[in-house]
C-alpha cells in the first residue's frame, strides 16, 4: 500500500497539449493492472486529435471543456465521467475561464499516441 498528496507528485508538460500537464499519481511499478493520472489544462489549452492504443476512464475534477470522442463533441463539467475506448481519435478543448482537470486512469499495458492531422 503507498499513500501520498497529489501535491508530492512532480507534473510533466505534455508536449503535444497545448498549457497541459500531467502527473502519474499511481504508477506501473505501484500497481500491477492500471495506471492513474492527472492532467490539468489551463484556460485555452487542450490537446489535439489522437489515438491510443489503450482504453481512457476519465473523471473531471474541476472545469470545463469540449471533448472530441470518435464524431461527436460532447460538453463535460466537474463530476462528469468518460469512456474513451482504445483506438479511437479524441481531442480536448477548454471553454471555461477555469483550468480543466482530471483523472485518467488507463490499463498497464503498451501504449502509443499517434496525433491525427
Amino acid at each position: 500500500m503507498n499513500i501520498k498528496h497529489s501535491d508530492a507528485v512532480a507534473s510533466e508538460e505534455v508536449k503535444a497539449g497545448k498549457g497541459t500537464v500531467r502527473q502519474v499519481l499511481i504508477g506501473p511499478d505501484e500497481a500491477p493492472h492500471f495506471a492513474m493520472r492527472r492532467f490539468i489544462m489551463q484556460p485555452g489549452g487542450g490537446m489535439p486529435n489522437h489515438t491510443n492504443t489503450v482504453e481512457h476512464e476519465q473523471y473531471v475534477l474541476r472545469g470545463q471543456a469540449k471533448v472530441g470522442i470518435a464524431d461527436k463533441v460532447f460538453d463535460v463539467k466537474q463530476g462528469d465521467v468518460v469512456f474513451i475506448p482504445a483506438g479511437v481519435p479524441h481531442w480536448y478543448q477548454v471553454t471555461g475561464a477555469d483550468r480543466f482537470e482530471f483523472l485518467c486512469l488507463v490499463p498497464n499495458l503498451p501504449d502509443k499516441t499517434e496525433i491525427l492531422k
